[in-house]
């Protein structure tokens, strides 16, 4: 049994792009995060963030590796981010969708992949 955590429209910069202009300035991305992890249960009865995932946390490493490097794929920067998040945290399995806003005529463009821990 698993529950989930979920961040929504997590605005955060990077430089991203695969034209080298388009990558000069950082742009802005939108992130939603869909993370399953253990029941709430014991968190919950000890009142014990210890126990859960601390979702400030995650936010702040989203952060972190989004502005770490340039890169030219979205996908890449999705790949990342799971794998990293799924290391870290207590993460079962995680559900990330990235939307760039590029393309004239569109709302936006996304990218959406679900990873799970190895076992």
């Amino acid at each position: 049994m698993s529950d989930l955590i979920r961040v929504v429209d997590l605005e955060i910069w990077a430089h991203l792009g695969v034209p080298e202009e388009e990558r000069a300035q950082p742009q802005r991305l939108l992130v939603t995060l869909e993370m399953e992890v253990d029941h709430f249960s014991r968190a919950a009865a000890t009142d014990n963030i210890a126990l859960s995932v601390n979702y400030f946390d995650v936010v702040e490493r989203v952060k972190s590796v989004a502005t770490l490097r340039p890169r030219k794929l979205l996908e890449t920067l999705v790949e990342e981010l799971a794998g990293e998040l799924l290391e870290v945290f207590l993460i079962h399995r995680i559900r990330l969708e990235v939307k760039k806003f590029i393309l004239p005529s569109t709302r936006y463009v996304a990218v959406e992949i679900v990873r799970q821990k190895s076992s």
